[in-house]
């Protein structure tokens, strides 16, 4: 059998449900893509605790302080448990944060956003991580055994978090004017980049991590049932959707909305988000500063009592 055909018979294993495991032998385009998905995927968790690390001190109660703590320290070790998983597909972890902290690595376009009040944090614990719930939950069914069962875990968390977002904005959506109007005034500023959540509408047959079975579903496909499961409870609860062509079409079954910037997405995601630069400037100074635990761990350095 040649290289080519072993490839080939790989690529039909794995869209037949075949799950692959750390040892086994896999393709070299296989091992990459998974890399890179993997790794933006933690990197998406590392930095998306950032956005409301912001707000722990701010949040209006001491029960409110609490659970932003725990979620944010839940979404902490996600990035842990995936980095692991980089790592032991070959890429060393020194490298995963040297690409995170320079830029040539990405994380996801929602957490390039600035959070400017208390409303944007009920709209990310909510919208944000419903739709990311939704995604993951894709990949419960990934072709690599490691990473479906890292899901099963991250999923569970997720949906706690989800609702934990869905009652801050309930309890603001209860209460004054002003704080109805701050949590209207967030969504607004969130619902582009939530549209932009799962990226263009790629067809299925052009989606490689499709074709490799790492994903399950296409990023339509997510993005259509986001909207069919959130769109009436967005508006049972009296938000508006900033959207004045969002609607469901009955003949296709699909809904239709205003046409997205995916120009201004590649351009979020390389680092050119109103939050971008800050964000990556936290997490590099927090890299430089803890490189003395990280010498001490390795030997590079001895702890001093």
């Amino acid at each position: 059998m040649t290289e080519e055909q072993r490839v080939e018979e790989f690529k039909r294993a794995v869209q037949s449900g075949r799950k692959v495991e750390a040892g086994d032998w896999m393709p070299d385009e296989y091992r990459q893509r998974l890399i890179r998905f993997i790794e933006m995927h933690a990197n998406s968790e590392i930095m998306g605790a950032l956005p409301e690390r912001d707000w722990i001190l701010r949040a209006p109660t001491l029960q409110r302080k609490l659970a932003v703590t725990a979620k944010i320290q839940d979404e902490v070790g996600h990035a842990q448990l995936l980095y692991r998983l980089v790592e032991d597909l070959g890429k060393p972890r020194e490298q995963i944060f040297a690409d995170l902290i320079s830029g040539k690595s990405k994380f996801h376009n929602v957490f390039h956003y600035p959070t400017r009040s208390w409303g944007d944090v009920g709209i990310i614990a909510w919208l944000v991580d419903a739709a990311a719930v939704i995604s993951q939950s894709a990949l419960l069914k990934s072709s690599y055994a490691p990473y479906a069962r890292t899901m099963r875990r991250i999923c569970w968390e997720e949906a706690f978090h989800l609702k934990h977002g869905e009652d801050i904005v309930l309890t603001a959506m209860m209460g004054t004017a002003k704080q109805r109007a701050m949590m209207q005034e967030a969504l607004e500023r969130w619902w582009e980049p939530l549209m932009m959540f799962y990226g263009p509408p790629t067809p299925p047959e052009q989606d490689k991590d499709l074709a490799w079975a790492i994903k399950s579903r296409p990023n339509e496909d997510l993005r259509q049932d986001f909207l069919t499961k959130y769109v009436p409870r967005i508006r049972e609860i009296g938000l508006r959707i900033p959207d004045p062509k969002l609607r469901f079409d009955e003949s296709t079954g699909r809904w239709v909305y205003s046409e997205i910037d995916w120009d201004k997405l590649v351009a979020v995601a390389r680092g050119n988000g109103p939050a971008s630069q800050q964000r990556l400037g936290f997490r590099r100074l927090s890299y430089e500063e803890t490189a003395w635990v990280r010498e001490a761990i390795t030997g590079g350095a001895e702890l001093v009592a």
